[in-house]
């Protein structure tokens, strides 16, 4: 069974977690933790989620106001990652998940649910009403994290339209 060791740190909340003898750390990413290796990493991460979308530069949202972006490091390796976009409407304080992937090496370790329980708890301080996501019908471990976590399937329909 997994232990975790929750740190607060400057504007960070750094849960640890410990599996065996390994050791992860989940951290709010912001553009000073940015270098080329660690860009590459994420760039790597995402085409595992999904190759066919091509990638914005993280330098270009990190850092964007009502964007929380979330990473798994061990050591100084990125191996799992995800994005919550921030929103205000006339139903209420929103936050939707996006960009969910743990690297293909270390999944099934804890570090998926963590990434969105960080989320999550990102979601209670900055007091949201709902925290929406959405994920494939084919990608079965994913919607059992979601929902163990509390998610449920709602009864409507998402459209997109793409516009470049």
């Amino acid at each position: 069974m997994s232990r975790y060791i929750c740190e607060e740190g400057e504007n960070k909340i750094t849960p640890m977690i410990k599996k065996a003898d390994t050791h992860f750390k989940i951290q709010r990413l912001i553009s000073t933790d940015l270098t080329n290796d660690s860009i590459a990493q994420i760039n790597t991460l995402f085409t595992q989620l999904n190759a066919s979308i091509k990638q914005g530069d993280p330098r270009d949202i990190v850092d964007s106001h009502g964007l929380q972006f979330w990473v798994c490091w061990d050591s100084d390796t990125i191996v799992g990652m995800a994005l919550m976009a921030t929103y205000h409407v006339i139903s209420g304080r929103k936050g939707m998940i996006e960009d969910v992937v743990v690297h293909e090496d270390y999944r099934a370790k804890g570090i998926g649910k963590q990434l969105i329980k960080a989320l999550i708890n990102e979601g209670e301080r900055m007091q949201l009403n709902d925290i929406l996501l959405f994920t494939g019908h084919h990608r079965k471990p994913a919607i059992s994290l979601y929902t163990s976590l509390g998610f449920r399937l709602k009864e409507s329909g998402l459209y997109s339209l793409k516009l470049n």
